[in-house]
């Protein structure tokens, strides 16, 4: 054992200051040779488990060297950031690496096999921080080593490995602490979850109770409405007719006054019966239950009825009524009621807010959206802009003396928007102050006037999306069902099967996919055409489904050509 103070470049690549340099002929040198590298990766800086690492390399290695019965020597080399040690053996040996070598390439960092040249190399590198003493302090100190017998060798092994079993033991303990840290917080977020769903149970329940009250007030409510409908309008008619019958032709003689007190009764009890009859049908709007009997009506006809019946309220020419229907828009498959009452309500509203000038009906087609346009304009005292949204609800008012003046509820503009949404339409109004009032109905138009299809089942989660697609249906189906689930579509196709269904995939206690499939197993309805109109893009769908269409930009006409489509599909 001996070291020198060149430099060695024992493979071409590997270089560094040779520290020390050992030979390996026998059992005892393999032993002097762990012992060296232990000191060697010490003097270097290398902490104590790479210290056991290198020697126990050096020891697993030098074995299998020896067990060729081959002499070695081992040069230790300091290299820029590494400790390099080269094992040398005669090439001509046919050193076969075993086990050995595999376990060592477990402790150090590198280890490269020239057997060509009867070299292996390994590499362990250096602890940036780590302090390296002097080269030549390091060299003195390892100059001074005594060769160790097997017995020492043996004896500093037993210490290294009691050194390192109570470092597991440590490592075992703290292990475990952390195992029951982690345990008491998982059981502590087991808990608060635990909590937390016990609260959103408690919420669902707390929810359904309110669905349920909810239902129970709309109950209520119809039943209500159901009493004023006869309590009210009865006794109300009884009145009409009883005044009706004293102010006629064959009742007794009245003094003046007493005619005109009776005409107030009569003329009070026909205002409360409008008011009721509007409060009804607004409670039927409200709860869906406007159901829309489309046929052919004349529009010339309907326009010259109205432009006859309604007078100016001021009782002068200062007010004239016109009324003018393009030839495009001379017909229009629409409920012919609902459409002369939205019409009635919008001229009658611009005749009692105009004291001069003249209030204007235009009936026009749109062919860009396919669309009966009607126009009602006014030269009155128009809507300044902050309540141009709030007229249309329920009860209000615009402030003003001719306001305080004319007769209303505020209830005209609301039910005519929702008759329009319930024939598929939209009802709009704009004005500039005092520069008169447009209010502009908008109902979907088919050049063929009849309907194409009977009755369609939309069934979809979503309120507003079916309000959407009803009023794209208006004109074109006789009857549009609506369902916000599968549970409840199956019902109501058990008791009328419909020509066509629209149905959403993603919907609550049974889905779209189940719909379907339950229809197909149904000799009923298997032969119902099923268009998909969803959200979710997927390329499997059930094979009953005859087209799919999204809903993103959903457009009339791509609508009703898809059920076009289907339909002539499913026909032929």
């Amino acid at each position: 054992m001996r070291g020198r103070p060149e430099a060695m470049d024992m493979t071409g690549a590997m270089t560094g200051d040779e520290l020390i340099r050992i030979r390996v002929q026998h059992d005892q040198d393999v032993f002097a040779m762990r012992k060296l590298g232990r000191e060697v990766a010490e003097a270097v800086g290398l902490e104590s488990q790479d210290q056991i690492r290198v020697a126990t390399a050096l020891s697993e290695i030098g074995r299998e060297v020896l067990g060729e019965g081959v002499d070695a020597t081992a040069v230790f080399l300091l290299g820029q950031d590494s400790l390099i040690i080269t094992i040398a053996m005669p090439a001509v040996a046919g050193f076969h690496p075993g086990d050995g070598v595999t376990l060592a390439r477990l402790l150090v960092d590198t280890i490269e096999l020239d057997l060509a040249r009867g070299r292996i190399h390994m590499v362990k590198r250096l602890p940036p921080s780590a302090f390296r003493p002097p080269l030549e302090e390091i060299r003195a100190r390892l100059a001074k080593l005594t060769p160790a017998t097997a017995l020492e060798e043996l004896r500093q092994q037993n210490h290294e490995l009691a050194a390192t079993l109570e470092e597991v033991l440590q490592l075992n303990t703290e292990l475990q602490e952390t195992n029951q840290g982690v345990l008491a917080l998982y059981n502590q977020l087991s808990e608060e979850l635990e909590e937390t769903n016990r609260g959103v149970v408690a919420l669902y329940a707390e929810l359904d109770e309110k669905s349920a009250q909810l239902r129970e007030s709309s109950l209520a409510k119809d039943r209500f409405w159901a009493t004023v409908s006869h309590e009210l309008r009865t006794p109300l008619n009884s009145i009409i007719g009883l005044v009706r019958l004293l102010v006629g032709p064959g009742g007794d003689p009245l003094a003046e006054e007493q005619h005109h007190q009776i005409q107030l009764i009569g003329s009070s009890a026909e205002t409360l019966l409008s008011l009721v009859s509007e409060l009804l049908d607004m409670a039927k709007a409200e709860a869906g239950r406007l159901d829309p009997q489309p046929s052919t009506v004349d529009l010339f006809a309907l326009a010259e009825r109205l432009r006859m019946t309604l007078h100016p309220t001021s009782g002068t020419d200062r007010v004239t009524l016109s009324v003018e229907v393009a030839d495009s828009a001379a017909e229009v498959f629409v409920d012919e009621v609902m459409l002369t009452r939205i019409l009635r309500n919008l001229l009658s509203n611009g005749l009692k807010f105009t004291e001069t000038g003249e209030v204007r009906l235009e009936v026009n087609l749109d062919t860009t959206t396919h669309e009966i346009v009607f126009t009602v304009t006014d030269t009155g005292i128009g809507v300044p802009e902050e309540h141009l949204e709030r007229v249309f609800e329920e009860f209000y008012q615009v402030p003003g003396p001719i306001q305080a003046r004319a007769k209303g509820t505020g209830l005209g503009l609301p039910y005519a928007r929702r008759l329009a949404e319930a024939l598929g339409g939209t009802l709009q109004l704009a004005s500039t102050g005092e520069a008169g009032t447009t209010v502009t109905l908008r109902l979907p138009h088919r050049e063929d006037g009849a309907p194409v299809v009977g009755r369609v089942l939309v069934a979809d989660d979503d309120d507003d999306f079916r309000a959407a697609v009803r009023r794209m249906l208006t004109g074109f189906a006789v009857h549009v069902d609506e369902a916000p689930d599968g549970l409840v579509a199956l019902q109501m196709m058990a008791e009328n099967p419909p020509d066509l269904a629209l149905v959403d995939l993603l919907m609550p206690r049974l889905d779209g996919a189940a719909l379907i499939h339950r229809m197909a197993r149904d000799e009923r309805l298997r032969e119902v055409p099923v268009v998909v109109v969803t959200v979710a893009t997927s390329s499997h769908y059930p094979q009953e489904v005859s087209t799919v269409i999204s809903k993103h930009g959903l457009r009339r006409e791509s609508l009703l050509e898809a059920v076009r489509n289907v339909l002539g599909h499913n026909d032929g």
